[in-house]
């Protein structure tokens, strides 16, 4: 079987036995480049190759360039192909795949890392190359960033970063010269992509950072501060706290969120959506103590259910609109919980729901299989009927709170008929409500009165100057006598 053995030129420092004699003794040779140090021990033992580089330059990208490589490897007979730093790693999918297809094996040789080889001290650290940085990183042990090649990339770096480092963090930067050894400078973070001397083989070294030197924290942080939180020495109310003893404050959270949404206040959007993601992960934390799950199972479970419920994303289906995709949604849900009866469909609605919403989902669900008016108009009579039946309830005919349930229900059929949210409007109605209170209370207050000694008539009265005050408010007229 024909091979293309693949030789890590690494540095000319830290060039290996192995991979030095696989080139020297190469019947044909190919060089990933000849412009870069690495390929000098080449260049000075006079060998004969072909360069790639009239393919960096012609190729549209980079999986262009490393289909035409791939190409030109599989072109001929036994080859090798000497390559700069540890490997040609974005290079050998398509290698690999090319080889396959034409009957060659491919054998990668071990080299020196650009890391290794400039920061050969550093001991365990992260290693990636600049065009891999993952955007969450540990800032607790030492991260190096090879093939830092332009100030382009160097800048996608430095934001990347200053998500967990402060921007003053001192970081280095090592730099292969011709000779093949790294000149080092060191700068803050800040100005990572101010450097224009970048190259193939540079390497950024970015010491450590404790807890209490950074300035930005990510979820991660998150988790490590509950832990710390609920561990002996902990806080004493975070260590007594369980799932039951969470539930109303996580309740409470969303509606906080709720606010901050309709606020329009971002900085205050992110504060409760700090304070709903911290709820989640104390009882990520609490579970993990107990091991039962933690939260990169909780992760992981909203992940694998998204990527099925979308299967038009992730898989071959087609959804054209909203209302397709709405619809294929409700069938993966109801397949994945095993629900084979539609009222075990209703059942599943949370019954910790607000009541109207909860009485309003159960009424979209129900409308699904046609059980449901066509519009408002059809179901406004219902409201009616069951106004008649409250009536004659109270008037000892029926069960009173059977029937005022009733009734809210249909109230709630018609405002969703109607395409509005009966939570909503029953909170503007409460709001609206408190507004004229506070007026009519204003009012009596002028006239030397206090509201709560005046009898219901003149509250009344009150009530009509407070709605007519703000009515005229409203429409831009000081007046009062409309």
């Amino acid at each position: 079987m024909k091979t293309i053995t693949i030789a890590p030129l690494s540095t000319p420092k830290t060039l290996t036995c192995a991979a030095w004699n696989a080139v020297s003794c190469a019947e044909t040779l190919y060089l990933q480049t000849a412009q870069h140090p690495s390929a000098q021990p080449v260049l000075d033992a006079g060998l004969a190759f072909v360069s790639m580089d009239d393919l960096y330059e012609s190729a549209e990208d980079f999986d262009a360039l490393n289909d035409a490589i791939a190409d030109r490897l599989v072109s001929g007979e036994d080859c090798v192909y000497a390559v700069m730093g540890d490997g040609c790693f974005a290079q050998l999918p398509a290698i690999e795949k090319a080889a396959k297809k034409k009957g060659f094996r491919v054998d990668v040789l071990p080299g020196v890392s650009y890391a290794k080889a400039a920061f050969p001290k550093v001991q365990d650290a992260a290693t990636f190359t600049a065009r891999t940085l993952p955007k969450r990183v540990d800032p607790a042990v030492p991260l190096c960033i090879q093939e830092l090649d332009s100030p382009i990339i160097a800048g996608e770096v430095k934001l990347t970063l200053s998500e967990l480092y402060p921007e003053d963090w001192p970081v280095t930067l090592a730099t292969i010269q011709k000779d093949g050894h790294y000149a080092f400078r060191s700068f803050p973070l800040c100005e990572l992509d101010r450097r224009h001397t970048l190259f193939a083989g540079s390497v950024l070294f970015v010491p450590p950072a404790s807890f209490e030197e950074r300035t930005r924290y990510g979820y991660y942080d998150l988790v490590t501060v509950m832990q710390r939180l609920r561990a002996p020495g902990g806080c004493p109310w975070d260590r007594e706290q369980t799932h039951e003893s969470l539930k109303g404050d996580l309740i409470e959270e969303c509606y906080e969120l709720n606010d901050a949404i309709d606020e329009q206040d971002d900085a205050h959007i992110v504060e409760e959506l700090g304070d709903v993601l911290m709820d989640v992960v104390f009882h990520s934390v609490i579970a993990d103590e107990q091991g039962r799950f933690n939260e990169n199972d909780v992760a992981d479970g909203i992940v694998k259910k998204m990527v099925y419920r979308h299967p038009h994303v992730f898989g071959t289906e087609k959804a054209e609109s909203s209302a397709d995709v709405l619809k294929r949604w409700d069938e993966l849900k109801q397949k994945e919980k095993n629900q084979k009866t539609q009222k075990e469909v209703l059942c599943a609605v949370p019954k910790r729901f607000p009541a109207l919403m909860r009485s309003s989902k159960v009424q979209k669900r129900a409308r699904k299989v046609g059980f449901d008016w066509n519009d408002a108009n059809e179901a406004l009579p219902k409201v009616y009927e069951e106004l008649d039946e409250l009536k004659a309830a109270m008037n000892g005919n029926g069960n009173v709170a059977e029937e005022a349930g009733d009734l809210l229900f249909a109230i709630v059929n018609v405002t969703r008929l109607l395409g509005l949210d009966s939570e909503q409007i029953l909170h503007d109605a409460t709001d609206k409500f408190i507004t004229r209170f506070g007026k009519m209370e204003e009012l009596a207050a002028s006239d030397g009165l206090e509201l709560s000694k005046l009898p219901l008539n003149v509250q009344d009265s009150y009530w009509e100057k407070a709605k007519k005050c703000l009515n005229s408010l409203q429409n831009g007229n000081l007046g009062l006598d409309e």
